[in-house]
């Protein structure tokens, strides 16, 4: 399968940092599934045949935001994870879990998370899976099921295991990820613990779960959160990220028209993850 790289230069003039975020948060929105910047280029690859789709409205969103210089690129998959290997580093989320590739030393203290460097998102290179992670680490997880939707890497049912979930269902709708997350939870020695599936939330229907993480993006959480709410026993946690600070309060609106808690919010670098919890 061929990729496209979308190059889009980030201006010392402009704040570089917040422009990355927002335009992270604007392309998520699309099926682009991995992003890397680096030497001041925000860089976002996107299968060739899904960006046939999708361009029109890809340009008008950059045009919209002021960005008219971005070039895109095609690359071949094989070239791709070369550079993804290349490029992969061990990733430290606040002292207690490591994310590394198997490749890289493992730390000497706190959760080891091995991340089979490949396109999948959740590597724990991003605000909103460090996030993430964070708030699993703050559950009581012993002996309980829960379920990841957008399951990326699987990364996070991976982290949810390891702190004591007794079962995880993982979903994704892209085969690359479905793939890579089964590699990783067999690399991760959780492979009897976490099953995984493809498809969308619709795949969990009917099943009951004592939490759902959600790490995807603002409008796929608007959209699916009635779903989430149905899956959760009383009491249960909801996780989310993949939102924007400023889209804190749209989101907690939606839950609690569903029936859920707001609980808290938590911030990394204009990134948010919301915790609420099952009335």
């Amino acid at each position: 399968m061929n990729y496209v790289e979308l190059n889009i230069p980030l201006h010392a003039t402009e704040n570089v940092e917040e422009k990355n975020d927002i335009l992270v948060a604007l392309l998520s929105d699309y099926p682009f599934e991995s992003f890397m910047t680096e030497n001041g280029v925000l860089k976002a690859y996107i299968p060739q045949d899904k960006l046939v789709d999708c361009m029109g409205e890809v340009d008008s969103v950059l045009h919209d935001v002021g960005v008219l210089d971005a070039t895109y690129i095609e690359i071949e998959s094989k070239d791709w994870n070369a550079v993804w290997e290349a490029e992969f580093k061990s990733v430290d989320v606040d002292g207690i879990c490591t994310i590394r590739a198997p490749f890289s030393p493992a730390p000497e203290s706190g959760m080891d998370v091995i991340i089979m460097p490949k396109m999948s998102f959740g590597t724990g290179h991003h605000a909103t899976t460090c996030l993430m992670i964070s708030e699993i680490m703050k559950l009581q997880l012993a002996g309980k099921t829960g379920a990841d939707v957008g399951s990326g890497t699987g990364v996070l049912s991976i982290v949810a295991v390891k702190a004591g979930a007794k079962q995880v269902d993982a979903v994704d709708i892209d085969t690359w990820a479905y793939e890579n997350c089964l590699e990783n939870t067999a690399a991760n020695g959780v492979e009897q613990s976490i099953k995984v599936l493809l498809g969308d939330v619709t795949a969990l229907t009917g099943n009951k779960y004592d939490f759902v993480l959600a790490n995807i993006n603002r409008n796929i959480l608007l959209n699916d959160m009635e779903s989430y709410a149905k899956m959760l026993n009383e009491g249960g946690d909801l996780v989310m990220s993949g939102i924007l600070e400023r889209d804190i309060d749209s989101v907690v609106n939606k839950a609690q028209e569903c029936g859920l808690k707001f609980v808290h919010s938590t911030l990394r670098n204009g990134w948010a993850a919301i915790l609420c919890e099952k009335i």
